[in-house]
């Protein structure tokens, strides 16, 4: 496992690195991208081992028998989180955002509305109303600079409308952890407002050093009657090409509502995604994401430092993920100012905070998991490009 090794993506239909300049305008050539939500680091040894299998076996026919597949799931579920999961209760989907829409179709009708805690991964809100549902925001609020729930102004948000709530569990942008205290406040949040609660845990294996992941189901086992769970392969193991995602509900009631989406959809599930998935949720998967977390660990501090160098610039304490967030208010710029001196100056591409919804206004998304070298040049341009506040 070589997490220093410099992988030249260019030209491999990678949207992280060959769509940055059309979209943001950073050059190819010598930009830093620092968006899309996937690793420039190889899989695990096992993952590739797998495809390889495949590539020379030649016959890329349907998958069946998921025997394997479901055992690894549920492995990897009790082994790396407590959580004893049902192997009927799994469903495969094409990935989480396909996920969410499913479940939006399976819960929800036009017009209704699904609570989101915002700022939060975007993909949310555009499937939300893509599907002609409405986006009720609850905005986190801050305190010793980090997020925490808002309880009582989201109660007063609540019209009746909403039939669902999305979590995010880390929460992406931002990486907090919840604590089970706070993920049993959510729950009673959604009891007290009839609420489906869908809890995306697909960052739950990227936690650092002095924190500790908790699954719903595990902090909340009185949630299991309303609790739709989203897990993947995909974001830990660095396989987002795959499109693999699994939604894992425990109620019957509630598994059977999407099981009516899922069938009618037509979904089924890729061989290759299967193959990767079975192959990651194993002891040299283990080991793999543990040496991977050490690493992003030092290339956190390396990151936090020099940009909290910066007057007025913040990085927010990482608990998970490897999505730094950083708040540019402190600066006194505007958004379009400390964007286009990210973007043009310092030759970066950065997720835009306001497009995670209400309280991201001030903030760009920087993506760490890439070799430390990397991260420390864009450190040292982001210095550069605002060197006139030292």
């Amino acid at each position: 496992m070589n997490f220093d090794e410099e992988i030249d993506r260019i030209g491999t239909h990678s949207s992280k690195w060959d769509t940055m300049q059309p979209l943001y305008g950073v050059p190819v050539a010598d930009g830093i991208p620092m968006w899309v939500a996937d690793m420039d680091f190889r899989p695990p040894p096992a993952v590739q081992r797998a495809v390889e299998r495949m590539a020379a076996h030649g016959v890329y026919g349907y998958f069946g028998d998921d025997t394997a597949y479901l055992s690894a799931i549920r492995w990897w579920m009790a082994t790396r989180h407590g959580w004893e999961v049902a192997a009927d209760a799994i469903f495969t989907t094409h990935g989480l955002v396909n996920g969410t829409g499913l479940c939006v179709q399976a819960f929800t009708a036009p017009g209704d509305a699904v609570c989101l805690m915002t700022p939060v991964y975007h993909a949310f809100a555009r499937v939300i109303r893509a599907a002609g549902r409405k986006v009720r925001e609850l905005p986190l609020d801050m305190a010793g600079g980090r997020q925490v729930l808002d309880l009582a102004r989201w109660d007063a948000a609540m019209t009746g409308a909403e039939r669902v709530l999305i979590l995010c569990s880390p929460h992406n942008p931002g990486g907090r952890v919840w604590t089970p205290d706070e993920l049993r406040a959510v729950a009673a949040f959604a009891a007290r407002h009839d609420l489906v609660l869908m809890s995306d845990e697909i960052h739950h294996d990227l936690v650092f050093p002095g924190h500790r992941h908790t699954p719903m189901p595990v902090a909340a086992p009185g949630s299991l009657p309303r609790l739709v769970m989203m897990t993947a392969t995909t974001k830990t193991f660095n396989i987002a090409g795959a499109h693999l995602g699994n939604i894992i509900i425990p109620d019957e009631a509630l598994r059977a509502r999407f099981a009516a989406v899922h069938a009618a959809m037509g979904i089924s599930p890729n061989a290759f995604g299967m193959h990767m998935a079975t192959a990651a949720y194993s002891p040299g998967g283990a080991e793999w994401v543990d040496a991977l977390m050490a690493y992003l660990d030092g290339t956190r501090a390396l990151f936090d430092a020099g940009v909290n160098a910066i007057p007025g610039v913040r990085s927010m304490p990482l608990e998970g993920t490897y999505l730094a967030w950083v708040d540019f208010a402190g600066t006194g710029m505007s958004r379009d100012e400390f964007t286009a001196r990210v973007e043009k100056t310092a030759r970066i591409c950065a997720n835009h905070g306001h497009t995670f919804g209400t309280g991201g206004e001030t903030f760009l998304r920087f993506n760490l998991a890439t070799p430390r070298a990397t991260v420390a040049r864009a450190v040292s341009r982001l210095q550069d490009a605002f060197a006139d506040l030292q």
